[in-house]
């Protein structure tokens, strides 16, 4: 998928609040190696770097277009081109992080057991997914995707929901667990401008959906998307606009 820095950062103050959230449930003092999985621009990264200044702490993430801005915006940090889904850790590192970044990647039942092999004994995996796919901001996608020329192409694009049920994370992670705590929080997020949930989206979600169609497709598209959503979303009489969004955290230190 084509990251866009910028667009994915229009709402950076909300993307960081449950980065922050997660954060502060991982009780450990003095880390040694901290690893930032799906970093993208770094800024949470560098966070990290700031809540343990004496660890040696680094961000993995595959894009190279959001590495290229994290690297620009933290070059005292390193940053490295890897897949999650197929990283290991060498050393294992005391504290793996990664915020809303694995939902972009399934076999979740083999993905979190992999991830927290590569967690040295006594640290901690810290993961937190969004977790809003059975809302209109997400719906809205499989609604707009069949009306349309361009349902050939984006209907095969649609699948389930990638994070499973809470419960689902814990009887994977709590074989292999010293400790465990798996908790959801909806976040009621007031966003500024027009049609600012479709915005958000353009950011995550709808981006491969976009990617995968040209012009006239791909505007054509976009409309049908918005409409709906501004339809779902409608600003308050202050002109700013609610926007509900679930968020899945798990925190496990390993045996």
């Amino acid at each position: 998928m084509a990251w866009d820095p910028a667009q994915y950062l229009k709402f950076a103050d909300h993307r960081l609040r449950p980065a922050l959230d997660l954060l502060a449930r991982i009780d450990v003092a003095a880390p040694g190696r901290v690893i930032d999985l799906g970093c993208g621009t770094g800024n949470v990264t560098a966070i990290l770097a700031q809540r343990w200044p004496a660890a040696t702490v680094g961000g993995i993430d595959d894009s190279d277009t959001m590495l290229a801005r994290a690297r620009e915006e933290h070059p005292g940090l390193p940053f490295a081109t890897a897949n999650a889904a197929t990283w290991t850790a060498s050393p294992l590192v005391d504290v793996l992080y990664s915020n809303a970044a694995l939902h972009w990647l399934g076999n979740h039942d083999q993905l979190l057991p992999h991830l927290f092999r590569q967690v040295a004994p006594g640290g901690w995996l810290a993961v937190q997914m969004p977790r809003n796919f059975g809302a209109p901001s997400h719906t809205a996608v499989a609604d707009a995707a069949r009306d349309g020329p361009w349902a050939d192409r984006i209907v095969p694009m649609l699948a389930s929901p990638p994070v499973d049920e809470p419960g689902v994370y814990a009887s994977r992670l709590a074989p292999l667990a010293d400790s465990l705590d798996i908790w959801e929080t909806e976040y009621l997020q007031i966003l500024d401008g027009e049609n600012p949930v479709a915005e958000w989206t353009k950011g995550t979600w709808l981006r491969p959906f976009l990617d995968a169609l040209e012009e006239p497709d791909r505007s054509g598209f976009e409309a049908a998307y918005r409409a709906r959503v501004a339809a779902a979303y409608p600003p308050g009489a202050d002109g700013r606009t609610a926007f509900p969004f679930r968020r899945l955290f798990l925190v496990a230190r390993r045996a």
